[in-house]
């Protein structure tokens, strides 16, 4: 007996080993970060990733708990949440429910899940998140400036005006256990302790309408601060706080909340012995101004070294002469929001690959690629020698530099002889000045300025300058890369790679169309490429943000702004100045985005009424269920029937706010949104659509596949329709001829009727028009235009990017079914000659992996689906094909269940795990 008790237990003890092993959590986030500081969320959510190392597994429960302690967690000790046992799949957006958060608090915790047959996993290894302020009262600090007014005349916005430091002493009173700097700077800041640089932030904070929201960021100092005297520096940037009265399209400074430079920030140091001090910015801050001379977000920055103050941000140090801040009462209305977005900072450094001196003194550098950043010098020289920057993303025939496709705000004497508008300069191209102090060797990049460019023209150097003195900084908001793609054709890996190029110049604070001549936050460029930017990088704190700035920038009749933060813009908008329709979709279709793949309802939730409240607006502008204007279908080759665009966008938004209400519990709007988009569709078809013709307005590429796109035609005209769309590519033989909105409707209507071949020949075509043209010309970014444009359109331009969906979508064939890609369909589509595809999608589930490859009559099939998700695998084969997995055949795997064959492929559902699929005689 004794014998047989020793057994039991020792086979009880491996079956809760193996239970515990089934499941591993990993990627542990708060707030969809992973040990975030500076948390204000008063309810943050948390979320995890779940691996496991056999198929068809998944959490069927979970378990939380948080302490104050890292001991006490491990211990389930003193726990301020223990959600106890949830029986659910859910393992994002789990939202906190225990104790009220402390301000200024590290909260530690920990998770455990149970897989389907209910046996548990370990507890993860403890995460943390720290919180910051949460409620206005939590700031003690006073914004500070440096007392100076902005210029009465225009023209003098255009001459010096140093940027102000600030600088502050203190001594710890006892020892230090742990200090944070909570601070923002508006527009931009740069900050130091003790002379060294806090943090890696660049261009901080991301910009916002100051008047609703300013952002903040949370730095741990606590390895910055000695024992004895320390001080801390900031320098301050205009950013678009301070922008200059320049025209991009509109007055900047009468549509943007502005005001001098100033600060706000509050250090806190925590002791030993539990204790705490706080240094807020006030009145005895002390300021004087510093060697930036300008600086500008278009026009660049001017530099001075032998304006520069040794040890300014260090002690000893004598500031005597230094005046004392002024406390700003009413700095901004704006409320302070910790800053959850990832930052903007340095990702790569790029080396120049020639340099021409294209006149005496006059030298150009090649970068090799087109990007958006800075250059960084190293130079010798006499003290006041002037080095002059300029930046541009072509070249004359002649090697001289060329800087018409990045003028600011298409500002140009060429347009006009007569243009010239107190002190603004007549042609607003980049320039970046450097003025040397003589001492060595001199190191130089600018702050608070960001440019697009290629090319880099020096003049005014000492002497003749190598390759190895230019190196080009690669700016972006540090956003994780998501996705991964390469596939046979080299083409497609070369446009992949510019898309990345092309998108990450477009990303800083806000998703932009151009990071040289307008960097504006346009809401069209966001609808036509959001889900291709959802595929490469992880977008959720980034939309999020971007949402906020729509809704802080809604019109008072409920219409959404063009751009956001609002410039003045707003062409071919619908009045109060909103925004043209398919601009305004932006803000609902973000959030559908977040939804889609990251499981947020949360943030649906939260923009509810501000989205009823636009489609309200928009329903009082249509007529007869129809909105007539709109800017549409950008840069389209094809002509363009407005009204169609303009009503498939208002069906969209309707058909979105329907849906959010019914997730969100709102039957009577669910109902009420259905109903009027039933009659939107309906009157679509009555203007539209040519009854027994297949035609769609004038039969365009885009006007057919915007039809079958949003599935605005009767059941019986669908196959007239898509036949007339296959003659309207026809007619361009096989090119895209589309433009923002029609290329990721043609490339998803082609996919989701299974003609990738068509898509992928259109896609491929190495003449105009279309991408394999702009490669085939040079380019290693997307142009604006299809057409190549040397003096008027930019040629690092997102819009067209929405061909990136494309590779995962269809020929990887990637799809999510349900939120956050807990059931996806895997359906690979092969065209024209390639053989092979490796593709890996990092869902917040995790890796979902689909490598094919084709040999002869062979196809193989490689697929990875995360835990807690389900996938169905369609497979190109025809009634006959041979079928196995992991060399077995499908009737015999017991974790593959057949779904059956139709159109070209045979479908079977999987849960996770790995998988191998041979498909003979395809």
């Amino acid at each position: 007996m004794r014998r047989i008790g020793i057994l039991i237990c020792f086979l009880a003890g491996i079956a809760l080993f193996a239970g515990a092993k089934s499941l591993q959590l990993k990627g542990l986030t708060c707030e969809y970060v992973e040990n975030p500081l500076g948390v204000d969320a008063l309810n943050p959510v948390l979320g995890w990733r779940l691996e496991s190392q056999t198929r068809n597994q998944l959490q069927s429960a979970y378990e939380i708990q948080v302490a104050l302690k890292e001991d006490d967690l491990r211990n389930g000790k003193g726990l301020v949440w223990k959600s106890g046992k949830v029986n659910s799949q859910q393992n994002v957006n789990i939202v906190y429910s225990g104790r009220k958060l402390k301000p200024f608090t590290r909260y530690y915790w920990r998770v455990r899940a149970y897989d389907r047959e209910g046996e548990v996993s370990a507890w993860s290894e403890p995460a943390f998140w720290e919180t910051s302020m949460l409620s206005p009262d939590d700031w003690k600090a006073e914004w500070i400036g440096d007392g100076s007014k902005a210029p009465e005349k225009e023209e003098d916005f255009y001459k010096d005006d140093p940027s102000p430091l600030f600088r502050k002493t203190f001594r710890p009173a006892k020892t230090v256990q742990e200090a944070r700097l909570y601070i923002a700077g508006i527009g931009y800041y740069e900050a130091s302790l003790n002379g060294k640089r806090i943090g890696n932030h660049v261009l901080d904070p991301g910009w916002t309408n100051y008047g609703k929201q300013i952002l903040y960021s949370t730095y741990d100092v606590t390895p910055l601060i000695g024992s004895g005297e320390n001080a801390i520096g900031v320098m301050l940037g205009n950013g678009y706080y301070n922008p200059l009265p320049m025209r991009i399209f509109k007055p900047l400074r009468e549509y943007l909340t502005i005001g001098r430079p100033c600060l706000k920030a509050q250090l806190r140091i925590r002791y030993t012995d539990g204790s705490v001090e706080t240094i807020c910015t006030d009145e005895s801050w002390k300021t004087t101004t510093g060697p930036v001379m300008r600086n500008n977000v278009y026009l660049g920055e001017q530099y001075d070294a032998r304006n520069e103050i040794d040890g300014w941000d260090t002690c000893p140090f004598d500031d005597s002469r230094w005046k004392q801040a002024v406390p700003i009462a009413n700095a901004t209305a704006g409320q302070l929001t910790a800053q959850m977005q990832p930052p903007i900072r340095e990702i790569e450094v790029i080396n120049p690959v020639r340099m021409t001196e294209t006149r005496p003194g006059e030298f150009v550098f090649d970068m090799g690629q087109n990007f958006a950043g800075v250059a960084r010098i190293k130079v010798r020289g006499a003290k006041g020698s002037t080095v002059r920057i300029r930046y541009g993303e072509d070249i004359y025939s002649d090697g001289s530099l060329n800087v018409m496709t990045s003028v600011a705000g298409q500002q140009k004497r060429v347009w006009d002889a007569d243009w010239e508008t107190a002190g603004q300069p007549q042609t607003a191209w980049q320039e970046d000045v450097y003025t040397l102090k003589g001492e060595g060797e001199e190191i130089w990049s600018p702050r608070f300025t960001f440019h697009g460019f290629r090319y880099v023209e020096i003049t005014g150097w000492p002497g003749r300058p190598s390759l190895s003195d230019v190196e080009g900084i690669r700016l972006s908001a540090d956003l994780q890369r998501t996705g991964s793609f390469e596939c046979s054709d080299p083409m497609l890996n070369r446009l992949d790679k510019v898309l990345d190029y092309t998108f990450r110049s477009n990303l800083f604070s806000v998703q932009s169309d151009c990071p040289a001549r307008e960097k504006f936050g346009y809401g069209g460029d966001i609808v036509g490429t959001a889900r291709t930017f959802c595929w490469f990088y992880d977008m959720e704190n980034f939309y999020r943000k971007a949402l906020h700035d729509f809704a802080n920038d809604q019109r008072p009749e409920g219409g959404m702004t063009e751009t956001a933060p609002y410039n003045g813009i707003a062409d071919m908008g619908l009045g109060n100045d909103s925004g043209p329709i398919g601009w305004q979709l932006a803000f609902a279709f973000m959030q559908k985005q977040l939804y889609e793949y990251y499981g947020d309802l949360r943030t649906i939730k939260a923009f509810y009424p501000t989205l009823r409240k636009q489609v309200e607006f928009l329903r009082s502008k249509a007529k007869e269920n129809r909105i007539g204007t709109c800017i549409n279908d950008h840069e389209s080759l094809e002509e363009r029937v407005p009204a169609l665009f303009a009503t498939a966008h208002y069906y969209h938004h309707v058909i979105l706010l329907a849906e959010f209400a019914s997730l969100t519990g709102r039957p009577k709007d669910a109902q009420e949104y259905s109903l009027l988009a039933a009659d939107i569709k309906e009157s679509f078809i009555k203007e539209f659509v040519k009854p027994g013709t297949g035609e769609v307005a004038n039969a365009t590429q885009a006007a057919q596949a915007f039809a079958l796109f949003y599935d605005l035609i009767p059941e019986s005209e669908k196959e007239a329709v898509f036949a007339v769309f296959l003659k309207a590519i026809g007619k361009w033989d096989g090119h895209i001829a589309s433009g923002i909105f029609g290329v990721p409707a043609i490339l998803e209507v082609l996919r989701q009727n299974n003609r990738n071949d068509i898509a992928y020949e259109m896609v491929t075509k190495k003449d105009f028009p279309g991408w394999g043209h702009m490669l085939e010309s040079g380019a290693t970014t997307l142009w604006e235009t299809w057409k190549y444009s040397d003096n008027v359109y930019s040629q690092n331009h997102p819009m067209f990017g929405s061909v990136g969906e494309w590779f995962y979508q269809s020929l990887a064939g990637i799809n999510p079914m349900a939120p956050g890609f807990s059931k996806i369909r895997i359906k690979p589509q092969p065209a024209g000659d390639l053989t092979w595809v490796n593709c890996t999608y990092r869902s917040v589930n995790g890796p979902i992996v689909s490598n094919w490859k084709k040999e002869g009559n062979t196809f193989e099939l490689r697929v990875t689906i995360p835990v807690n998700a389900t996938a169905s695998i369609c497979l190109p084969s025809s009634t006959g094909s041979e079928i196995t997995e992991s060399g077995r055949p499908l009737d015999t795997v017991q974790d593959v269940k057949a779904a059956g064959f139709a159109d070209g492929f045979y479908c079977v559902e999987v849960g996770s795990g790995d998988y191998v699929f041979v498909v003979r005689d395809i």
